[in-house]
């Protein structure tokens, strides 16, 4: 059985991060790989757990440590990490990361999700021409992209945001949807009403069941379309 944790190298990237295969009885004919993006937090158990429900769908799912061992407890300090973080650096990983799933580990097909920075980044690793990645979600993550960066992603991408999540106001979801519209681009974007920022994780105070439950259904749905054979 391959180790969970992972500290290797692919095309000269350092990669580490956990690893979650696809549960034994699971049908996985396609080989395919979602890679899960954290929160600010750092890799916390919470998103451990993401992997492995993918996992227990199918799915071989990797989650890149982009603080490289750090996890913060407290927002400040989870604040001073996002803005230290290198985030050409961290795009180079996660896309090292999609590689080395096809090369190493057989995948097929590559999904890419992250929750609040993650979100933000999965978006920037989307407009990466080379990417290798076949669909992306977005979890609450607008960040510095603008529209005219968003109208260059070409690859499927679904969205699923809070309307109560002041950092990234509705306008701006509405820009997102609209650029992707604009470029043809398939896309899925929902905005959850009630729905605070950091909704789908089930450790935070702005837990939403519903909206958590809902966007799991629709990933589930997206990645059954674009990754499955």
């Amino acid at each position: 059985m391959t180790p969970p944790e992972v500290r290797t190298e692919h095309a000269g990237v350092a990669l580490r991060g956990y690893l979650a295969p696809p549960r034994a009885g699971t049908a996985q004919a396609s080989r395919a790989a979602v890679v899960v993006i954290q929160e600010w937090w750092g890799l916390t158990p919470d998103i451990r757990d993401v992997a492995e429900r993918y996992a227990s769908e199918g799915y071989l799912a990797y989650c890149p440590d982009l603080y490289h061992g750090a996890v913060a407890d407290e927002p400040d300090e989870a604040r001073k990490q996002a803005l230290m973080l290198d985030r050409e650096s961290a795009v180079r990983e996660i896309l090292a990361a999609v590689q080395w799933l096809r090369a190493e580990h057989g995948a097929r097909r590559v999904g890419v999700t992250g929750f609040c920075l993650g979100g933000s980044l999965t978006l920037e690793s989307l407009l990466r021409p080379d990417s290798g990645i076949d669909a992306g979600h977005a979890y609450y993550g607008g960040g510095q992209l603008a529209p005219a960066q968003v109208a260059t992603i070409s690859v499927p991408v679904a969205g699923s945001f809070g309307s109560l999540d002041e950092s990234i106001p509705r306008e701006q979801v509405d820009a997102i949807r609209a650029a992707l519209e604009r470029a043809g681009t398939p896309n899925d974007i929902v905005m959850y009403e009630g729905a605070r920022h950091a909704f789908f994780n089930p450790t935070r105070e702005a837990y939403h069941p519903e909206a958590a439950a809902d966007s799991w259904r629709r990933s589930l749905g997206w990645w059954e379309r674009y990754l499955r054979d």
